[in-house]
């Protein structure tokens, strides 16, 4: 029995104990992980040279900003990529990947998705959702969406490779967004580029990278991949990233996206870093420790919920490729009392009480509950979903194993009194 310094139920203090005993083998794993790519962020510091002098940032235009430009190629070097730009300017990941595309794709061109809808904050930046043709989005610059669906929650490669005939860019999403199917590994991911690239040998395949940095040994580059993206308050960002995003891949692509980034002729030569530097570079060197904690939250927490009767994706011995948990709940009431228990176990703000509210961006409403450092850091512990069937609820994050293990047990105090009040 694990002891602890909280109320947490008899019952539910049982379950936690078996869970840990059964997350064991896939602990060591995490482990193991977290050692090689640990080294391997370490040594693109090194082959980079990274000193004191690229700590600072600069102001103004930024012109000659050798901390930005060397974090660039420390990315680089730590994603496998040719190039990177990496900027505190990326206001969220949805931001860094809109930037990518753009930078990809021009009037007339076809973006085809390979997993299925796009995560809900993308449906208005294609032009599938909003306020018509007036507001910016691809649909308005001309640009045209197709989408194949999921076969079995995998990529259909068939289709993928008919589809890929008359596209400009092929569109992965890693993670598995508002939906329970899996996430895609590193190989499945290369299983289908070699499938589009074969059927089209001009296609650019784009992977929305978020949640998944250093959940393998490598990077969706290492597959082919021509661009990833991801958000610098998730993974790569470490828990010490305020805000952020980086995008990573083709040295050529990298410098069109820079130009929408910031202006054509301008590109990543302009764009301060302020006081940002040293907070990028110690978020990325702390990164693969980070993401190793997240997972083993996670791990936990789907061991857990099993032992408690729910179902869960990933279960617990499965394969991990990014860092949420999915827990079907299908319940709004049992929703909202998990994301109540994750509130009362974080470190920040652990008083408040999650409500569901019209997000910006989303189709329906959303609970969320994040008691972070940092305001909608996801690698801190975090968890959310939409008011819509099946009430599932997504966790992901969790700077330290302990406090990530004990933000759990709060949600799974709140939910088993909820359901067992006379117990």
């Amino acid at each position: 029995m694990i002891d602890f310094p909280f109320s947490i139920h008899p019952t539910v203090a049982g379950f936690a104990g078996r869970a840990e005993e059964k997350a064991a083998s896939a602990f060591a794993r995490i482990e193991a992980l977290e050692q090689h790519n640990g080294m391997k962020v370490l040594k693109a510091f090194l082959d980079h040279g990274v000193s004191t002098a690229h700590l600072s940032g600069s102001t103004g235009y930024g012109y000659g900003d050798i901390g930005r430009d060397t974090l660039d190629a420390v990315f680089a070097s730590a994603l496998g990529a040719e190039d990177a730009l990496v900027r505190h300017s990326f206001v969220s990941g949805t931001h860094t990947l809109t930037v990518g595309l753009f930078g990809l794709l021009r009037p007339g061109d076809v973006l085809l998705s390979l997993t299925g809808s796009p995560y809900d904050t993308l449906e208005e930046v294609i032009g599938l959702r909003g306020q018509g043709r007036s507001e910016g989005s691809l649909a308005d610059w001309g640009v045209s969406y197709r989408q194949i669906e999921l076969r079995d929650g995998s990529i259909d490669l068939a289709a993928a490779a008919e589809a890929a005939k008359g596209a400009t860019v092929a569109y992965i999403q890693r993670s598995r967004g508002y939906s329970l199917r899996p996430s895609l590994s590193v190989a499945e991911i290369a299983e289908a580029v070699r499938a589009v690239k074969a059927a089209n040998p001009s296609i650019l395949v784009m992977v929305d990278n978020c949640y998944g940095e250093f959940t393998e040994a490598t990077e969706p580059t290492a597959a082919g991949a021509d661009l990833i993206a991801g958000s610098l308050i998730k993974n790569p960002g470490g828990g010490i990233a305020r805000t952020g995003g980086y995008l990573a891949g083709r040295r050529d692509l990298i410098e069109r996206c820079s130009y929408r980034l910031t202006t054509p002729g301008s590109g990543r030569e302009v764009g301060c870093s302020l006081d940002e530097l040293r907070n990028l570079y110690l978020g990325l060197f702390l990164a693969p420790s980070t993401v190793a904690s997240a997972l083993k939250t996670a791990v936990f927490a789907a061991a857990l919920f099993e032992e408690m009767g729910f179902e869960t994706f990933p279960k617990t011995d499965e394969p991990r490729y990014d860092i949420i948990q999915a827990i079907a709940l299908r319940s709004p009431e049992a929703l909202i009392a998990f994301c109540g228990g994750i509130q009362a176990g974080s470190p920040v703000d652990s008083t408040a009480a999650p409500e569901p509210w019209d997000m910006p961006g989303y189709e329906s409403q959303v609970i969320m509950a994040a008691g972070t450092f940092t305001l909608g850091a996801s690698i801190e512990l975090s968890a959310d979903g939409p008011m819509r069937e099946p009430y599932a609820v997504w966790l992901q994050g969790g700077l330290t194993y302990p406090t990530g293990k004990a933000g759990v047990l709060f949600a799974a105090d709140r939910l088993w009194r909820r359901l067992h009040p006379t117990v």
